[in-house]
């Protein structure tokens, strides 16, 4: 009788540990998934806020240097070309004493600033662009969107963009995301500048 109630004792010992150790084993998995799921999360969220802050700071530099167009070291034009994600203008970008042309464009998932400085007397800008990236993962192409909008001394966007003597007032508008295939969607900063040395002309 003692020996049976000894063995059936154990036997409860026995399936209590094993069901102790699954229980562990469950809740450790549950927290090991959730840690991951968290860091995993956190790390998106962290690199989308950085790639956008960056973006910011590019653009608001961008904005700042289109303020200053001016006319070029050769006396020409201040603003060259226009285009959706494309415009070409002249501006002293280094505040040195010659005028650079600047060039701000969108290609693949990049916008790019390029810069040729005059050389010469007289000065000529035949140099190669000097390019350096202002903002990652730019989505404008894929969605669509214009990276530059253009206003006339009315406050009229321009639908003819040939008319490159009629721009006032730009607008950025650029699309940020990271990862297309997670939320959130893409992030768009906006920002404008008004010409100030072509204001009131």
């Amino acid at each position: 009788m003692n020996t049976q109630k000894k063995f059936s004792t154990r036997g409860i010992t026995i399936l209590e540990t094993v069901i102790s150790i699954g229980m562990f084993a469950f809740v450790m998995i549950g927290l090991s998934s959730a840690i991951l799921f968290f860091y995993r999360t956190s790390g998106f969220v962290f690199q989308e806020s950085t790639a956008i802050t960056s973006a910011q700071q590019g653009i608001d530099r961008m904005i700042r240097v289109m303020r200053e167009a001016a006319y070029s070291s050769t006396g020409a034009y201040p603003i060259v070309s226009l285009a959706n994600n494309d415009i070409i203008f002249y501006a002293d970008v280094d505040s040195d004493s010659s005028v650079e042309r600047v060039h701000y464009y969108v290609s693949g998932t990049d916008l790019y600033q390029g810069i040729v400085n005059p050389t010469g007397d007289p000065a000529s800008y035949a140099g190669t662009e000097v390019t350096t990236s202002v903002a990652q993962y730019v989505r404008n192409i894929s969605l669509g969107l214009a990276s530059f909008s253009y206003y006339n001394a009315s406050g009229t966007l321009m639908t003819d963009l040939a008319q490159v003597g009629s721009v006032r007032f730009i607008t950025a508008n650029v699309a940020v995301d990271i990862d297309t295939n997670r939320s959130p969607t893409a992030i768009t900063i906006r920002s404008s500048a008004a010409l100030r040395n072509l204001v009131g002309k």
